[in-house]
């Protein structure tokens, strides 16, 4: 039998052998993007009252990675918009494994929260469930079409985690201030103990409520010949703006991508190199400095320096990835039944007078009257939630997410928890379901905890976490 064997394998050729080699299950990786462009005139959403769009400033994306471990193949989706409802991101997974085979709990799909586009929310917003209108279909179709082009453009590939701090433009923007600041009364006539976002320079500043995350957390995909594919990452700011007039723009999250394309050699050969930048859990915090104000700068500049500053750091970091060939994948998706925000009989009371009072009526831009509103639909929201979290592990690497504004503080603490060695977390993905501020932050007040800026009952954060860590156990590597 041993002179058999030896025989056998004197005759297999050096071609046999690499053909042999190439059958085996390696990494394979596809990149494409896919325009979701509104059209003008629609309303541009991101203050506290909608205005028609004027002009497009530049295009919005639905940017798509594709990942296939010759077992199991994963998408990410990030899009240039405020967020997404649960009901698209249902659409678009469906039309997904349709054209494709991939499961809709192995998609990934997530909002960049640019305030400069027009809504994907759908009017319903206390509702998990909802009909698409126009432009949902529209972005649900072509968030389909970039995966199935993604997945065109597959081929063999290495990945590595890369990350690299950069705080010089985070800041928390939720601010203790001195006791009888008037900064820090409410739409409903109480006094916080925070503020947000509050003036500037002034002397009642005391410090901020809570930390800043400064980590840009990154995927790095490249082929065998060593040009890069695409990189997927994070990064803890919730926009910067700065735009012109009533312009749709995708904000800096676009401008990163297009910025690290420009970097990285060869790419721009075919197919191009596709970057994606989600949004890190970033809602408390943005691109002020509340002490030390900065003057006032042309449109879009400020918008280009943090985005330029981030993508050359991110390059510069790449020399530091540890690349790897054979890397498994493993998802898990779950809805979780987390209780809408109750409202009481007293503050329903309010929100009523407020909204009947004789010089109110008629009102669109007071803060009282807007809250009024939101308070009276958070009222009859929908018994359900169906609150979606999932967790996708490539390697070494863990992405976690929520489908809210998730304050920093929550990202910081998944990563230092995590079983997954390289793990972070992604928020607004597959639904929008406001401000998701931890347990203490409710007792501290601010906007962020106002029912109808906040949705969810005040310790939503802690079973989401709970959740995502016991998801992220499931799929560790054993």
């Amino acid at each position: 039998m041993m002179r058999l064997l030896i025989a056998l394998m004197g005759i297999l050729t050096p071609a046999m052998l690499l053909a042999a080699d190439a059958a085996q299950p390696g990494l394979k990786a596809g990149a494409a993007t896919s325009n979701i462009t509104p059209d003008i005139g629609l309303d541009i959403i991101g203050g506290f009252a909608p205005i028609p769009s004027t002009n497009i400033h530049d295009e919005l994306h639905a940017r798509c990675l594709v990942l296939d471990d010759g077992h199991t193949k994963i998408a990410l989706v990030v899009c240039d918009l405020l967020g997404i409802s649960r009901s698209l991101s249902v659409s678009a997974r469906q039309q997904i494994e349709k054209a494709t085979g991939i499961p809709p709990e192995n998609v990934m799909i997530s909002g960049t929260h640019t305030h400069s586009a027009i809504s994907a929310l759908g009017e319903r917003w206390y509702n998990s469930d909802q009909e698409l209108d126009d432009y949902q279909k529209f972005v649900a179709r072509r968030i389909s079409d970039g995966v199935r082009r993604a997945v065109s453009n597959l081929r063999p590939a290495q990945v590595g985690f890369g990350s690299v701090d950069v705080p010089e433009h985070v800041f928390n923007r939720r601010w203790f201030m001195k006791e009888g600041s008037s900064a820090l009364l409410s739409p409903f006539g109480k006094v916080d103990k925070v503020r947000m976002n509050p003036p500037g320079g002034v002397p009642e500043l005391i410090e901020p409520a809570g930390p800043i995350d400064p980590t840009v957390s990154y995927l790095a995909v490249r082929d065998m010949s060593g040009r890069m594919i695409s990189i997927f990452s994070a990064y803890s700011l919730h926009y910067v703006g700065g735009v012109a007039g009533a312009d749709i723009s995708a904000d800096y999250f676009a401008i990163f991508c297009e910025s690290l394309k420009k970097l990285l050699p060869g790419s721009g050969e075919d197919p191009p190199f596709v970057a994606l930048l989600a949004n890190g859990t970033s809602g408390d915090i943005n691109n002020i400095n509340f002490r030390t104000p900065r003057p006032g700068k042309a449109a879009y500049e400020q918008m280009r320096y943090v985005a330029e500053d981030v993508a050359e750091k991110v390059r510069t970091s790449l020399a530091n990835v540890d690349w790897q060939e054979s890397t498994t994948l493993a998802t898990r998706y779950r809805e979780l039944d987390v209780k809408w925000r109750t409202i009481e009989p007293a503050l329903l009371d309010w929100a009523l007078q407020t909204q009947t009072k004789p010089e109110n009526i008629g009102k669109t831009n007071d803060i009282a009257v807007i809250y009024a509103g939101r308070v009276q639909r958070l009222a009859k929201a929908s018994p359900e939630t169906k609150l979606p979290v999932q967790v996708l592990r490539i390697g070494n690497i863990c992405i976690g997410t929520s489908p809210c504004e998730t304050f920093a503080e929550i990202g910081i603490d998944y990563r230092k928890r995590s079983p997954v060695k390289h793990s972070f977390m992604v928020e607004l993905a597959h639904g929008y379901y406001g401000y998701l501020p931890t347990p203490r932050h409710f007792e501290l007040g601010g906007y962020e905890t106002w029912p109808g800026t906040n949705y969810l009952e005040p310790t939503a954060s802690d079973k989401i976490m709970d959740a995502l860590l016991e998801m992220t156990s499931e799929v560790a590597p054993k």
